[in-house]
């Protein structure tokens, strides 16, 4: 079939009517055609030509041209695309490298093979352009609740169709008891749009956390309105979950708001989510309260945070204990995820003995270091002194002021605390000078003699040594694995060494080494406080 021959406007009619079907710019359609008739007319006419087809957007008429470009002499290698600028001074007057030179060629003939191969070029670049579309489309919406209708199930996977295109819902990511059969109606949260060699990929999920958040946004208008705010949301899918909300309207109760009246709102979600049990409660700056608030129904006796750590203790009755950390551990874990703090739950018969053993523990050291009867030492301990260097180098009113304690007692304490911990550095220093430390540690200002003993035990024998070390290293730190937090121990933390105080340390070493130029690392220290001001301003 010559293009001639055929009804010019049926390429434009049926580019229109590909593109109103498939949802996509008419003009890709068309590129697409002029792209498909110009292999069929290399076919025709030779693959080496350069053949190339204009569709006019008006008409429909199919122009076929052969181009060729102008090269240098030596560097002609296709000689049906290309020629010499001698060659080309028959066409053009002045003839430059570069130039094109565009000749009409008579429109081809396609036969059965030549049509076949251009609707498959045609179809290729549709779907191309569909699959540029969907991603376009969906890729904005991630994060966002979206309806579909479920179309079959692959190896546990659902596969959603979400009107203009289709959407995976994993089997890790479904409610473990729902099961769904073709055509069955399905609410999910997109949780990823990807770019894949097979087309975009929809990622939908009905497990994660932000699924319940965008269905309370959904059932409560302060939130939508943004008077009231999700802050944390912790889930046991299909099971239990946590949310915690607070309010910017002092006029309005953001956990009744949230549950509405009669439980409307929340149980419209629960509906959603199989049964899923939500708890949903006031957020609080105040890490403590809100703790307190997220371990409900449990009652809590007292909580205790180590910041650094980025660890919370919580003392409860002993009665409270089981329901503190719910069927297993579901309570406490929830909790964990709501706060971003590992908890321990402790009853307050075990925090009354671990504190029964801190105390036994500072008297024994008081009885055999300061030479003090049971009674003496347990005084001391009550008061608050925790070792021998707060008795030793605490201002002598101090002591003082605790009941029975005169100025020779108290002068005599000290003198026995200074000569205890004397005697303890020289055998720390004999020790490390045992191991090989070298003097340059030894002498470095800021490191005691028993932290330099630690240092050697640990191999760490110069300063050299001492300034390759990082700062968690000395400290001691957390890290996070496959999940959970897991402690890194320091090799100078039961020093009481801060992660600040380690960075510095090291820091003077590599200056003393001349590793590291002061007055660079103070200019990089102005432009961090220019950053930070202009960020503020």
């Amino acid at each position: 079939m010559a293009i001639t021959s055929a009804n010019q406007l049926e390429l434009l009619q049926t580019a229109e009517a590909v593109a109103r079907e498939k949802m996509i710019d008419p003009g890709l359609v068309i590129e697409a055609m002029e792209e498909s008739l110009a292999r069929a007319a290399k076919s025709r006419y030779g693959a080496e030509m350069d053949i190339r087809v204009a569709i006019d957007r008006k008409t429909g008429r199919a122009t076929f041209t052969r181009v060729r470009t102008v090269v240098e002499d030596d560097a002609v290698e296709n000689y049906q695309a290309e020629l010499t600028v001698a060659q080309a001074k028959q066409y053009l007057d002045d003839p430059k490298v570069g130039d094109e030179i565009v000749d009409e060629v008579p429109p081809v003939d396609l036969g059965r093979i030549a049509a076949q191969s251009a609707k498959q070029v045609i179809l290729q670049k549709v779907r191309e352009a569909e699959r540029d579309r969907q991603y376009e489309e969906f890729k904005d919406r991630a994060g966002t609740i979206i309806n579909g209708i479920v179309k079959r199930e692959e190896y546990g996977n659902i596969i959603v169709d979400i009107g203009r295109g289709e959407a995976v819902l994993r089997r890790n990511e479904k409610i473990g008891r729902e099961s769904y059969r073709p055509n069955d109606r399905i609410r999910c949260y997109i949780k990823d749009v990807r770019r894949e060699a097979r087309g975009p990929q929809v990622f939908l999920s009905r497990t994660d956390p932000q699924f319940m958040a965008e269905l309370f946004k959904m059932e409560v208008p302060e939130i939508y309105d943004g008077i009231i705010e999700i802050k944390a949301v912790a889930r046991d899918p299909g099971s239990r979950a946590k949310i915690g909300v607070i309010s910017y309207d002092n006029s309005i109760d953001p956990v009744g708001a949230c549950v509405g009246m009669r439980g409307s709102r929340v149980q419209a979600v629960v509906n959603e989510l199989q049964g899923e049990k939500i708890d949903i409660i006031p957020w609080n700056e105040d890490q403590a309260t809100f703790l307190v608030n997220a371990l409900q129904p449990a009652e809590v006796a007292k909580v205790v945070i180590d910041e650094e750590a980025g660890k919370i203790e919580v003392v409860v009755p002993d009665e409270q204990l089981s329901l503190a950390i719910g069927r297993r551990g579901q309570n406490v874990r929830l909790a964990s995820q709501l706060t971003g703090l590992d908890i321990d739950i402790l009853t307050e018969e075990e925090e009354s003995q671990r504190r029964q053993a801190e105390f036994a523990e500072r008297t024994k050291l008081f009885v055999e270091a300061l030479d003090l009867d049971e009674f003496f030492a347990q005084l001391l301990v009550s008061e608050g002194f925790t070792s021998l260097e707060e008795v030793a180098y605490i201002e002598l009113d101090e002591l003082l002021s605790i009941e029975g304690v005169d100025e020779g007692t108290a002068e005599e304490l000290q003198a026995r605390a200074r000569d205890v911990i004397e005697e303890q550095n020289r055998k720390a220093l004999e020790n490390a000078r045992a191991l090989g430390v070298e003097d340059s540690l030894i002498n470095f200002e800021g490191l005691t003699p028993q932290m330099i003993e630690a240092l050697a035990n640990d191999g760490v024998k110069t300063i050299e040594d001492f300034a390759t070390c990082a700062d968690w290293e000395l400290a001691g730190g957390w890290t996070t694995v496959n999940g959970e937090r897991v402690k890194d121990d320091g090799i100078l933390e039961k020093f009481d060494v801060s992660l600040e105080e380690a960075q510095t340390l090291v820091m003077t070493a590599r200056i003393q080494l001349g590793w590291v130029d002061p007055a660079e690392l103070a200019a990089e220290a102005d432009e961090g406080e220019e950053t930070e001001e202009g960020a503020e301003a």
